[in-house]
């Protein structure tokens, strides 16, 4: 008789009340960096728009809270080839064809500023597991169906796996941070929390590659 996988237990440490309270932290913030952020934004947009290498924004399907898949937004510093032959898991680009520009904001993850209107809309939050393609859950799910308890949290900005495990170019580092998104979900909190926004932001101010 085929055996099923049954997944590992895991307990969400946050009550009702910090999911709450985090989802209003994220709107706030959200909004603030939005407003704030805005010049950064439009100088942004318009040099990459100056270049004429393509779309400023790119845009990806992710899965998300709940398994919901949502539109995830970056400003583009790779090419719309990078990917043509089939998904990789880390995009590895040519970096001689890269503009100084894209190079500068690859690395203090500025490509990442649009993901504050999916932490608005909600799809996101600040701090949460990474969010991956349907491709990609698919075969770390043949290896691990604990997966699907990443589907209890909404995905974020940053996480501990991101800060600790870097860039998952590798299924080994795809289960490694399957695992300590796990523990995070386990353990998570609203200082935790603020704790891994605090060491992001030292990350990418001190220039720590992740």
């Amino acid at each position: 008789m085929e055996q099923v996988a049954c997944l590992t237990y895991s307990h969400d440490s946050m009550n009702v009340a910090e999911r709450a309270t985090k989802r209003v932290a994220d709107v706030i913030c959200a909004f603030v960096g939005l407003v704030v952020l805005s010049p950064i934004f439009l100088v942004v947009y318009f040099l990459l728009k100056k270049q004429g290498t393509g779309s400023v924004i790119f845009s990806q399907e992710r899965i998300g809270y709940r398994g919901q898949p949502f539109v995830i937004y970056k400003f583009r510093t790779m090419s719309n080839e990078d990917e043509d032959n089939c998904p990789k898991l880390v995009a590895a680009p040519d970096v001689t064809k890269m503009t100084k520009l894209e190079c500068f904001l690859r690395r203090h993850h500025l490509d990442e500023l649009p993901q504050l209107y999916n932490v608005l809309k909600g799809n996101m939050s600040f701090v949460g597991p990474r969010p991956e393609r349907q491709y990609f859950i698919d075969k770390i799910m043949e290896e691990d169906p604990d997966y699907e308890l990443i589907f209890e949290m909404r995905p974020g900005l940053t996480s501990e796996a991101t800060l600790y495990n870097g860039y998952t170019d590798t299924m080994e580092k795809m289960l490694k941070r399957l695992h300590m998104d796990i523990h995070y979900l386990e353990n998570r909190s609203l200082l935790l929390d603020i704790h891994i926004v605090i060491d992001t932001i030292y990350a990418i101010v001190s220039g720590k590659k992740f």
